[in-house]
């Protein structure tokens, strides 16, 4: 079972758990639906629907301010194994946040990490770099290059 330290989760997991609400709901559902066995769960906390706060910085380095309120959904869920997962993710999507916090329980589990390591937060990945890529490819399609010829008149 995985002790939570006050200075909040390791570097690995924030990386699987950004993955995790991130991707798109239709591929988390799929990867979820391609485990043969899937581990036996409760849930801690119910898929729940509640809003945050977004705050921005002008430049990346200026004041923050209020940028607006976003909708998120979270969920906890415990496996029979005893470890403890949290999902949230963007938008209105439960079974997204609850499939994302058994995902994270299970990365933490060392017999059932295997199993979704690859099979679901590699894939998740993948197809996140694909639409990352395809994006670049879409901006790089319509880049100009500007140059500026200068004149310059010898004496008339």
């Amino acid at each position: 079972m995985t002790v939570s330290h006050p200075a909040g989760p390791s570097p690995e997991r924030r990386a699987w758990l950004s993955v995790l609400a991130k991707a798109a709901p239709k591929d988390v559902f799929a990867a979820w639906d391609a485990i043969a066995e899937l581990p036996g769960y409760g849930t801690l906390r119910a898929p729940e629907i509640g809003m945050v706060l977004v705050r921005g910085r002008m430049g990346g380095s200026g004041d923050a301010f209020n940028l607006g309120e976003m909708t998120v959904t979270r969920a906890a869920v415990r496996l029979d194994t005893g470890e403890t997962g949290v999902g949230y993710v963007s938008g209105r999507n439960r079974r997204h946040a609850e499939i994302a916090a058994a995902v994270d329980a299970m990365m933490q589990s060392p017999a059932l990490r295997p199993l979704v390591e690859g099979a679901v937060v590699a894939r998740l990945a993948r197809a996140q770099q694909a639409r990352r890529d395809m994006a670049a490819r879409k901006a790089a399609a319509t880049k100009v290059d500007f140059f500026t010829m200068v004149r310059t008149r010898g004496p008339a």
